[in-house]
C-alpha cells in the first residue's frame, strides 16, 4: 500500500511496534531446551495483549499462534511445535501482525550459544545486506536496485542469496505489489514511490541456496542442508532514509 494520510502512518507505526515487541520477547526467550511452540506462545501473548492478530494465520491459515520459526537448514515458514532448541542452533523468528486492518512484518536470526564463527558470520551477513539495501531504498530508485545491493553484500561475504524468496509490498494484507528482490532482476524496473510500504528481507544461505518444500506444505529448507539466515523490517519509502516501522 501507499500511505495516503496521517491515520495510515499512525496505524502502521502501531502494528509495526507490536510486531517488533513480539519478536523481541521471543528473541529473549530463545535458549537451549525451549520448544518452538513455547517461543510461539511468547509472541502470541504479546499480540493478544495489544489487541493484534497473527496475519499469516488470518490470511493464509498458517498453523501457528503468532509466528514462523525456522531452525538451521529450514529457511522460512517453519511451523512451531515440540522441537527443542539445541546449543548452536540457528533460529529464524518471523512475526507478521495485524491490527485494525493494517499489517507489518519483521524477522531476525538468533544463533544459540555456543556457536561457530561461520554461524555468526551468516547472521551478521543478513543484517549487513539489509543495511546496504537501506542506502538505495529511496523514492525514485528502481526496486531491483535493492536486490543488487543485497546480492553484492551477500556475495562479498561468501554466502548465497536464496532464489525465489524476496520482500514485498504490505499494508492491508501480507503480500502486495511490488516484489522486492534480493537479487538484481532487470524485469523488476518499477521505481519506488514516496509513501510506499514494503518489506526488505535478505534471506540467505551458507551454500547454494537452492530450496525444497517439506511435506507439511509450508516449511522451506535448503536442498543441500546448508544453514540459512533471515533479517527483515517493514518500512515506508521516502525521499531520504526509509521509515522503519518495525524498528525497536
Amino acid at each position: 500500500m501507499s500511505i495516503e494520510s496521517e491515520k495510515d502512518l499512525l496505524a502502521l507505526r502501531r502494528v509495526g511496534r507490536i510486531a517488533r515487541l513480539a519478536l523481541e520477547k521471543m528473541r529473549a526467550a530463545v535458549r537451549a531446551g525451549v520448544t518452538t511452540a513455547e517461543l510461539d506462545r511468547v509472541g502470541a501473548a504479546v499480540l493478544a495483549e495489544h489487541g493484534a492478530r497473527s496475519a499469516p494465520r488470518l490470511v493464509y491459515g498458517f498453523p501457528s499462534e503468532a509466528s514462523c520459526i525456522s531452525v538451521n537448514d529450514e529457511v522460512v515458514h517453519g511451523i512451531p511445535g515440540e522441537r527443542e532448541i539445541r546449543p548452536g542452533d540457528v533460529v529464524k523468528l518471523d512475526v507478521t501482525a495485524e491490527k485494525d486492518g493494517y499489517m507489518a512484518d519483521t524477522a531476525l536470526t538468533v544463533v544459540v550459544p555456543p556457536a561457530t564463527g561461520d554461524k555468526r558470520r551468516l547472521e551478521a551477513c543478513a543484517r549487513a545486506a539489509f543495511g546496504r539495501a537501506m542506502a538505495v531504498a529511496r523514492a525514485g530508485t528502481p526496486v531491483n536496485e535493492i536486490g543488487r545491493a543485497v546480492e553484492a553484500e551477500v556475495r562479498r561475504r561468501g554466502f548465497s542469496v536464496v532464489p525465489g524468496l524476496h520482500g514485498h509490498g504490505i499494508g492491508r494484507t501480507i503480500h502486495e505489489p511490488p516484489s522486492v528482490p534480493n537479487q538484481h532482476d532487470p524485469r523488476l524496473w518499477q521505481r519506488l514511490t514516496e509513501g510506499l510500504v514494503i518489506t526488505v528481507e535478505p534471506i540467505i544461505a551458507q551454500r547454494s541456496g537452492r530450496c525444497v518444500e517439506e511435506s507439511d506444505g509450508w516449511t522451506v529448507r535448503t536442498a543441500d542442508g546448508g544453514l540459512a539466515a533471515h533479517y527483515e523490517h517493514t518500512l515506508v519509502v521516502t525521499r531520504g532514509r526509509p521509515i522503519l516501522l518495525t524498528a525497536a
